[in-house]
């Protein structure tokens, strides 16, 4: 494939992408600061440069999969970020879930530059490994459609939710309703012990019951609640801490799913 591929973000979720990115047959240009990823990456067979610079005169696309907003904002914004200094015919995908107020300011920032789309993931490193990740696309049809075939060199599901900012909606609320569920089965579990169920007794008999849900089944395969407060509970603050932030920027109301989230086992807000 002749499509050249930029890649900022080669994290424990970028880095796998990376990796089929290569597989599948694009020109994967990587700006990478660690030695051993950069050295794994090279070995992969994708082009590390040292700067954003190189990204932003050769790539088609450009993936960002950073972990906050403050650095989607120092990657793009600016007058040496990928906004800016891109080729104005290339399509721009982030993949950081964060408020929909600042891809929205970026793409106001640079309106004659590239394209942005926000794209934020569903699904783990492993997913991405096997190519079975989740991404929702927000911003012009066009656009979307023009990446959709990169993005599924890692994915197994890209789906278009319409404006740009719309697929960060879907994935906030999306991380909100897992928080509330994992915090239910918690309460669940809570009420299991006073029943004489053992947690992983419980866990085990919701997997083939009706109760079942994707939460219970992540705690689960985790190793049970304390080994999924420890491993996913930093993830999970942040993305509720996201959630809860965009939509008081929006006046949205979370209602009772705000309250599922603060009551239960998990410190989650």
């Amino acid at each position: 494939m002749s499509k050249v591929v930029g890649f900022v973000g080669a994290g424990r979720m970028g880095e796998p992408m990376v990796v089929r990115l290569v597989a599948a047959g694009y020109r994967t240009i990587v700006y990478a600061r660690r030695d051993d990823v950069r050295e794994r990456l090279q070995a992969a067979g994708a082009e590390v440069v040292d700067s954003t610079a190189t990204i932003a005169e050769r790539a088609e696309v450009i993936i960002t999969c950073l972990y906050s907003d403050p650095q989607l904002i120092e990657v793009l914004g600016g007058p040496a970020g990928l906004l800016a200094t891109a080729r104005p015919d290339a399509v721009v995908v982030s993949h950081t879930t964060g408020a929909v107020s600042t891809v929205k300011a970026l793409a106001a920032e640079y309106p004659q530059g590239p394209v942005l789309l926000d794209g934020p993931v569903s699904g783990s490193s492993d997913d991405i490994a096997h190519g079975r990740l989740t991404v929702l696309l927000g911003g012009p049809a066009e656009a979307a459609g023009a990446v959709r075939p990169v993005l599924e060199a890692y994915s197994s599901t890209v789906m278009a939710t319409g404006v740009l900012g719309s697929a960060l909606g879907v994935k906030l609320i999306n991380n909100a309703l897992f928080a509330a569920n994992a915090q239910l089965v918690g309460v669940a579990a809570a009420v299991g012990r006073q029943l004489g169920v053992e947690e992983n007794q419980l866990l085990d008999a919701l997997a083939v019951a009706s109760g079942n849900s994707f939460a219970a089944d992540s705690i689960r395969k985790t190793g049970g609640f304390a080994k999924f407060g420890k491993l996913a509970g930093p993830f999970l603050r942040k993305d509720v801490a996201a959630c809860v932030s965009a939509t008081a920027d929006l006046g949205v109301d979370l209602a009772g799913l705000r309250t599922a989230i603060a009551d239960g086992p998990f410190d989650l807000i």
